[in-house]
């Protein structure tokens, strides 16, 4: 097994046309990029950390911070429009071609967006959370109304409440990982740019489940990769029903759903979730993964 890896070991920028991009690497082999969520106090190390090791011993694992998160130039538009010609600068400027792509909710969403739009660039897919559209939940979900509700008042205890409807288990919430997260999330730059993306404008917009649906619907049928949906099966951001459009739309597509398992399913239930998807990225290779 790999040595235990650090943020400042792991940390790198890239500089491009629109800024200064931060990542993390770890691991040889071939390329693995991970996309981490939204929401306060996120990067791709707050999502990826506990991960990176595992997938490292594989690939050559890239943890990119989208812009308006993490370490990554801030943006004067949503961060939801800035991330794909991010993604897409990255790649460039890494010499990047095809490769597969571990996206978590917003991440994959953007996943989606580039599979569906560059099929060139993606060689397999997979999502956690964050994709498809409600079927029976209600619009805009539990923990997208406690989000926002952080965003326009930011306070230590409306984060807690926030992060504990992101997990099944809120004893995984350690308080390193929620000081963590809250010193981020407090800071003024990091606040203002979560709030380009969620608002009260946003959720109003979210109860029309009308809204942008024929275009989600297009993007899943023209994604060509292999792709692995995960959901946890008490996600209260994106509920386990949004799975099923996707699920059936997407033409090489495959479901797994944890169980007792929230929004986070990589933090959550981390060794399976680490098996599962090792298990799907080499499943063209003879090596099979060392756990």
């Amino acid at each position: 097994m790999m040595a235990e890896l650090t943020y400042e070991d792991t940390s790198r920028t890239l500089q491009t046309a629109r800024g200064q991009l931060h990542y993390h690497e770890a691991g040889d082999g071939p390329p693995l990029l991970l996309l981490h969520g939204s929401g306060p106090g996120v990067s791709g190390w707050a999502n990826y950390q506990g991960n990176l090791s595992a997938f490292a011993e594989h690939f050559r694992t890239l943890v990119l911070d989208f812009p308006g998160f993490g370490t990554s130039y801030s943006c004067e538009e949503n961060p939801m429009v800035a991330a794909l010609p991010a993604v897409l600068d990255f790649l460039d400027g890494m010499s990047l071609d095809s490769l597969p792509v571990v996206g978590n909710s917003m991440g994959g969403n953007i996943a989606v967006q580039l599979a569906s739009r560059h099929p060139e660039r993606v060689s397999r897919l997979v999502t956690i959370g964050g994709v498809g559209l409600p079927v029976f939940s209600p619009s805009p979900p539990e923990g997208i109304k406690l989000l926002v509700q952080f965003v326009e008042d930011p306070t230590r205890e409306k984060l807690m409440t926030w992060m504990e409807s992101m997990v099944y288990d809120p004893s995984i919430l350690t308080e390193e990982f929620v000081e963590m997260r809250w010193r981020t999330a407090s800071d003024p730059d990091a606040l203002a740019d979560v709030k380009k993306l969620f608002n009260f404008r946003s959720l109003a917009a979210m109860r029309n489940r009308g809204t942008n649906a024929a275009d989600q619907v297009g993007a899943l049928t023209k994604i060509q990769a292999p792709t692995l949906i995960t959901f946890g099966r008490d996600d209260r951001v994106t509920p386990l029903d949004s799975s099923l459009v996707p699920m059936r739309l997407i033409p090489k597509c495959e479901l797994h759903v944890f169980y007792d398992c929230g929004h986070w399913a990589m933090i959550e239930r981390k060794d399976e979730f680490e098996s599962v998807v090792l298990s799907y990225l080499l499943r063209d290779r003879k090596l099979a993964p060392v756990l």
